[in-house]
């Protein structure tokens, strides 16, 4: 990636194909710090009030949300897992209600993953012979999920994360060294897990995108498995264009009357 223009077409051709193929990828030499990993362990790491102060019980507002999730999900599992979810509005919101453990690192890492999102998006146009449109209709509103998954004593009858596709454009996904991350392959029942690499970002195709792709590019229901480790990962998301009252359609040009477009997965 940091060789990007060099290598602009092979490497643009390399991600169009994956995400008509898998609707996963990883990237490395992307250039963006990761200073967020040891800022996230900090955050968890703290009492459970100073925590606290950002649940749905106490926090100010609606863009900032600490909480624990035990939910009954798919096959009759449980999610295991603690979560902060951060909405960017603003630098002065980001400066008053972010939790300060972590608030620098990770607008630095929302400000600095833009700009591959960027560079991704833009090849993902031209692989669809997209020559021009409004940066907004993709980048939309900006999101980032930290999720913290605590060593887990009975792992199989637990998720970290229940199986679902991103209602977004596209997400970036920071694994730690141990993951967790598994995709199901496209036409099968098949998981197929995600190793970590060391300083990769995993980048996934969200429903908005199949969509505006008119089912080219694919949207692909993933998962994070319970384990008996602590770990976490960080998802950065743009685009999210109102989850289950998506409202888009495919881009001009790519309107075929044989795809579906509004059936995601």
């Amino acid at each position: 990636m940091s060789n990007w223009e060099f290598h602009n077409k092979l490497v643009s051709e390399k991600i169009c194909n994956a995400a008509e193929k898998w609707g996963f990828f990883q990237i490395i030499n992307h250039d963006i710090s990761l200073k967020v990993k040891d800022a996230t362990y900090r955050f968890f790491k703290q009492p459970t009030e100073e925590k606290n102060k950002h649940s749905k019980e106490n926090s100010s507002t609606n863009n900032v949300r600490y909480g624990t999730s035990f939910t009954p999900k798919a096959e009759k599992a449980l999610e295991w897992k603690d979560y902060l979810n951060l909405f960017y509005v603003s630098d002065e919101e980001v400066a008053v209600l972010w939790p300060c453990a972590l608030r620098d690192e990770v607008l630095e890492f929302m400000r600095n993953s833009e700009i591959v999102m960027k560079k991704l998006l833009e090849a993902l146009m031209k692989g669809l012979n997209v020559k021009e449109i409004d940066e907004s209709v993709l980048m939309g509103s900006k999101r980032i999920n930290v999720n913290y998954y605590p060593k887990c004593p009975n792992p199989e009858l637990n998720v970290g994360v229940g199986r679902h596709s991103d209602v977004s454009t596209l997400t970036i996904l920071l694994q730690d060294n141990i993951g967790g991350l598994y995709v199901k392959k496209l036409g099968s029942d098949m998981w197929v897990h995600v190793p970590s690499i060391h300083g990769a970002l995993v980048i996934n195709i969200g429903d908005a995108l199949q969509i505006m792709s008119n089912g080219r590019y694919k949207s692909i229901e993933h998962r994070i498995m319970a384990n008996d480790n602590n770990n976490w990962t960080i998802e950065r998301s743009v685009g999210e264009w109102g989850g289950a009252n998506l409202q888009t359609s495919p881009l001009l040009g790519l309107w075929k009357a044989t795809v579906d477009f509004a059936k995601i997965n």
